[in-house]
């Protein structure tokens, strides 16, 4: 289903694993595992987009021992961007990653 169709309701269950996969790393795994025996598209989404996020974390986290500014811009903007995904979430829309959201679909498409 293309992304600008949203989904016209989405289960309870989809939206806790959606927001459990926003709630620490930890939490991104219960997501997978419990995503994992019954998928729901919707979990999913977030998945792919948490798991992006999570790894340009890493990226910052790692540049900023190199360019300490540089890496706590890509730390503020992750932040920022995890509060929308979060709220998007919660409002059982799917909300990509502004630029690269896409991309995490298509990357993580196996999650």
């Amino acid at each position: 289903m293309p992304l600008d169709q949203q989904e016209s309701t989405v289960s309870e269950e989809a939206k806790t694993r959606a927001i459990i996969a926003h709630i620490t790393p930890i939490g991104w795994i219960v997501a997978v595992v419990q995503n994992s025996n019954d998928k729901k598209e919707f979990a999913s989404f977030y998945i792919r987009q948490l798991l992006g996020l999570i790894l340009i974390s890493i990226a910052g986290s790692i540049l900023s021992t190199v360019i300490p500014f540089v890496g706590w811009i890509v730390h503020v903007g992750v932040l920022v961007i995890w509060i929308l995904s979060l709220i998007g979430a919660i409002n059982g829309k799917k909300e990509l990653t502004p630029a690269i959201g896409e991309m995490f679909q298509d990357w993580f498409k196996g999650m």
